[in-house]
């Protein structure tokens, strides 16, 4: 019904992570009806990034220079190191301007069912980092799900010996959030993670 180039382009759109097949040819659609104002800018977009934008060998942000500029800032605290399994878990941080530290992207979690390993996330590259960079306190920002509690605990044995104080990000009530909407996990380490107030 389509042509060569229009189903290529929709195949490769169903590719992105939350199009389906419709959806892919909605947004095809709508590229295809707007070409002169989203397709051909966006086409130009593409190019440029494909062209110029890089994994940091430093921390794995992207970025157009190398070093990237968050690792490039004299303002931010060289001591304080932010491991995060995934970009988007780096960019949710730097939204909220709410760390003022170093980030450091494993580009996933320990998932030996998958074949992924200590290897594979470049573990040794975070080891000697914090070793030759004097890292004072790193901070594991990964998710709360099995995988993610299994890559910290795995990061934290293999931190410990090298001086550094780890931690991890606090667990529980969300702001504004309340009981009876909390799934069972949530409270619990809610429970767990408790302070005195006075």
């Amino acid at each position: 019904m389509a042509s060569v180039e229009i189903d290529r382009l929709i195949r490769l759109l169903a590719r992105l992570p939350g199009l389906g097949q419709r959806s892919a040819q909605r947004a095809a659609l709508a590229l295809l009806k707007r070409r002169d104002t989203i397709m051909l800018p966006l086409a130009d977009a593409l190019a440029a990034c494909a062209e110029r934008v890089r994994a940091c060998p430093i921390c794995g942000n992207l970025d157009t220079v190398e070093p990237c500029a968050i690792c490039r800032d004299p303002e931010r605290d060289g001591g304080l190191l932010c491991v995060v399994a995934e970009l988007e878990d780096l960019w949710a941080l730097e939204r909220a301007l709410v760390f003022k530290g170093r980030y450091h992207v494993l580009g996933g979690t320990l998932k030996a069912l998958d074949g992924i390993g200590p290897e594979e996330l470049g573990v040794d590259r975070l080891l000697r980092r914090v070793q030759e960079q004097g890292i004072g306190e790193v901070i594991l920002a990964l998710g709360a799900t099995v995988d993610g509690q299994t890559t910290s605990h795995y990061l934290a044995e293999r931190l410990q010996p090298l001086g550094c104080t780890v931690t991890r990000l606090g667990r529980g009530v969300p702001v504004g959030g309340e009981l009876t909407y909390l799934d069972e996990g949530t409270l619990e380490a809610a429970l767990h993670a408790r302070q005195r107030v006075a």
